[in-house]
C-alpha cells in the first residue's frame, strides 16, 4: 500500500493514506492514546502507517472534555480543530506545536488561554469564539505571521496593548465581548487590517487612528455606545461596508462624502439629526437611516442615483409625505432632484455614474455578498468583472441586451446562480453552462432563445432552479425537461403551452411549478405525483375543471393559483376561499376506498 507524507484525523475516524479509515459508533468523550501517540500503536501488522506524521487533527463536534498534555507529542501538526466540545482549559503543550498554523478551539467552555500558546509561533489564523474568556494571552504578539482572529461572544473586555505587534493581522472578530475602549496604537499598527468586527461591545469612541486602515473593507461596530464618527475615517479609502447600527450617534462627519468605494452605510437606530450634504456624494447602494430624529433629508441625495434601497421609517419626518418615505426609493430620489435648482439638477446630471463606475462598485460589493449584480446595465456583452471574481456564487447579468456568453465565464467554478433574464440570448450556451460544476439555478426567461433539445439540457442535469418563461419557441417537447431530475423550481410562464407536458410529472423533487399565462384546457389525474409541491400557478389559462386527485396534495400545497381560467367545476364563492377550502372540496370528492 502506498502511502503518503502526511496523515489527518477527522471526528470519529482516523484517515491514514489514501483508503483506511476506522470508524467509532459515537462521539468520543476521551481522544484515544494513539493519537497523541502519532498514530503508532506499535502493532507488528501495521507498519504501513510507522513514520506518518499527524498534520491535521479535526475532533469538532464530539463530547471530549480533556486535551491532554500529550498533545506535544504531534510535533508535525499544522491544523487543529477541537471546535464544538466540552473543553474547559487548552493545555500549556500547545505552545510545543511549531508548525501549528490554524487552531480552532470555538464553541467549548474555555475560561482562559495558557500565555504558553504563544509559543506556537507559525500560528496564521486562530478561532476562540463563544466560550468564557475574559481576556486574550498577550503572548499572541510573539506570532508575527497572525492574520485572522476570531474571539467573538466571549466575555472579553480589553485588548492587550502588546497585540499591536501582529502588524500582518487582516481579520479581527470581537463581537459580542465587553471591549470598552481601543488604543490608539492598535490600528497604527494594524494597517493590514481588512475586516474589523466590533459589533456590540461597550464601545463609547472611535480611535482617530482608524483613518491609518487603508485597506479595511469592512468595518462592523453595530450596538455599541459610540457617540461620534472621527473625520478621519475618510482615511479608510477601500471601505465598502460600513456598519454603525444601534449607536448613540448624534451627526456624521461629512468627511465620509470621500469614501469613493462605500456601497454600504448602515446608521439605523441613533440620533441623527440630519443627514450632511456632503455624505451625498457616496455612491452607496443601501443607506439605512431608520429610526433616527430626521425631519427631512437635503435635495442632493436625490443625486445618488447608484441607491437601490433607502430605509427611513421610524423618523419624526415633516417636510417628506409618509407615502414617499416608505414607498420605493427610485420614487423618493426622483422627488428629492425635483427640489434642486435647475443649476444643482444639471451638476447632478453630469455625476450619473458610468457603466465602469456601476460595474466597479458592484465588484466592491461582491467582496463579501459573494453576490454579483451587473443587470441593467445596457451592455451587450458580458462583462469581464464577471470572470474576474472568482468566487462568486451568483451573478446577475438581467436586463441586458446579450447575445452570447463569453467562454472565460467557465472560469467560475463557484458559480451556482446564473441569471440571464431579459437579454437577447438566441442560442443555448452549452459550452459554458455545461463546464460550471456549482450551477443549481438558471433563469433564461424572457429571451428569444431557439429550440432546446433534452440533450442541451443532460449539461445541466443537476439544476434545482430553471425559469425559461416567455421563449414560446425554446420548448417544442416541454417534457424535454424532465431530463433534469433534481428540479425544485419550474417556471414555463408565457411559453404558448396547449396541453400539460405529462413528461414533468416524474420530477418527484419539484416545489414550485408555474405553468401560468398559457393555453391549457385540462390538468391530469397524475397531478398526484406531485407530493412535494408547496405552490402551483395554472392562472390565465383555459382550464374547465380540476381533477379530484389534486386534493391528493393538500398536505404540502400552500398555494394554488387558478385565477384568469374559465372554471365551471367549482363555484365561485369557494375559489373565493383560498387554497386550502379547494384542495379540500376536490378530495372530499375522491370515490372511497
Amino acid at each position: 500500500m502506498h502511502v503518503t507524507s502526511s496523515c489527518c484525523y477527522y471526528g470519529y475516524r482516523v484517515a491514514h493514506s489514501i483508503s483506511t479509515s476506522f470508524f467509532s459508533t459515537s462521539p468520543f468523550r476521551e481522544i484515544p492514546k494513539e493519537v497523541y501517540n502519532n498514530l503508532d500503536t506499535g502493532s507488528q501488522d501495521e507498519k504501513w502507517w510507522e513514520g506518518v506524521d499527524l498534520q491535521k487533527l479535526i475532533l469538532a463536534h464530539n463530547n471530549l472534555e480533556v486535551l491532554r498534555e500529550d498533545l506535544r507529542n504531534l510535533t508535525s501538526l499544522v491544523v487543529l480543530n477541537i471546535s464544538h466540545n466540552k473543553i474547559s482549559s487548552l493545555p500549556a503543550a500547545i505552545g510545543d506545536l511549531p508548525l501549528l498554523k490554524s487552531l480552532d478551539i470555538s464553541f467549548n467552555q474555555i475560561n482562559a488561554l495558557p500565555e504558553e500558546i504563544g509559543l506556537a509561533t507559525a500560528l496564521v489564523k486562530v478561532d476562540f469564539s463563544n466560550n468564557c474568556l475574559n481576556e486574550l494571552p498577550s503572548s499572541l504578539a510573539k506570532c508575527p505571521d497572525l492574520l485572522e482572529l476570531k474571539a467573538s461572544n466571549n466575555n472579553i473586555s480589553r485588548i492587550p496593548d502588546t497585540l499591536a505587534g501582529c502588524s500582518k493581522i487582516s481579520k479581527l472578530d470581537l463581537e459580542g465581548n465587553k471591549v470598552v475602549t481601543i488604543s490608539e496604537n492598535m490600528f497604527l499598527s494594524w494597517t493590514m487590517l481588512s475586516e474589523l468586527n466590533l459589533a456590540k461591545n461597550l464601545l463609547t469612541t472611535i480611535p482617530d487612528s482608524i483613518g491609518a486602515l487603508p485597506k479595511l473593507i469592512r468595518l462592523d461596530m453595530h450596538q455599541n455606545k459610540i457617540t461620534a464618527i472621527p473625520p478621519s475615517i475618510k482615511g479608510c479609502s477601500s471601505l465598502a461596508e460600513f456598519y454603525m447600527g444601534n449607536n448613540l450617534l448624534s451627526s456624521i462627519p461629512a468627511d465620509i462624502g470621500t469614501l469613493s468605494k462605500l456601497g454600504i452605510l448602515d446608521l439605523h437606530s441613533n440620533q441623527l439629526k440630519e443627514y450632511p450634504v456632503g455624505a451625498c456624494n457616496l455612491k452607496l447602494s443601501f443607506l439605512d437611516l431608520s429610526n433616527n430624529s430626521l425631519s427631512g433629508l437635503p435635495a442632493e441625495l436625490g443625486k445618488m442615483t447608484t441607491l437601490r434601497k433607502l430605509l427611513l421609517t421610524g423618523n419624526p419626518m415633516r417636510t417628506l409625505r409618509s407615502s414617499l418615505v416608505s414607498g420605493p426609493t427610485t420614487t423618493l430620489l426622483k422627488y428629492l432632484r425635483s427640489r434642486l435648482s435647475s443649476d444643482e439638477e444639471g451638476f447632478g446630471s453630469t455625476s450619473t455614474p458610468t457603466k465602469d463606475d456601476q460595474i466597479a462598485t458592484a465588484r466592491r460589493l461582491s467582496l463579501s455578498s459573494k453576490e454579483l449584480d451587473l443587470s441593467g446595465l445596457g451592455v451587450i456583452s458580458v462583462p469581464a468583472a464577471a470572470w474576474e471574481t472568482s468566487d462568486v456564487v451568483k451573478l446577475d447579468l438581467s436586463k441586458n441586451s446579450i447575445e452570447d456568453l463569453p467562454n472565460e465565464l467557465s472560469l467560475c467554478s463557484s458559480l451556482q446562480c446564473l441569471v440571464l433574464s431579459n437579454n437577447k440570448m438566441k442560442r443555448w450556451p452549452y459550452a459554458v453552462i455545461s463546464s460550471l460544476p456549482s450551477l443549481s439555478s438558471l433563469k433564461l426567461d424572457n429571451n428569444p432563445l431557439a429550440e432546446i433539445s433534452s440533450t442541451d439540457l443532460v449539461s445541466v442535469s443537476k439544476l434545482e432552479v430553471l425559469d425559461l418563461s416567455g421563449n414560446a419557441s425554446a420548448l417544442p417537447e416541454p417534457s424535454a425537461v424532465s431530463v433534469l431530475p433534481q428540479l425544485q423550481e419550474l417556471y414555463l410562464r408565457r411559453m404558448k403551452l396547449n396541453e400539460f407536458p405529462n413528461g414533468l410529472l416524474g420530477l418527484k423533487l419539484l416545489r414550485i411549478l408555474d405553468l401560468s399565462q398559457n393555453n391549457l384546457v385540462t390538468v391530469p389525474e397524475g397531478i398526484k405525483n406531485f407530493t412535494a409541491l408547496i405552490e402551483l400557478d395554472l392562472s390565465d389559462n383555459s382550464i374547465t375543471a380540476l381533477p379530484a386527485e389534486l386534493g391528493l396534495l393538500e398536505p404540502n400545497l400552500q398555494v394554488l393559483k387558478l385565477d384568469g381560467n374559465p372554471l365551471r367545476s367549482i363555484r365561485r364563492t369557494l375559489l373565493e376561499r383560498g387554497t386550502k377550502a379547494i384542495l379540500k372540496y376536490l378530495k372530499e370528492k375522491l370515490p372511497a376506498e
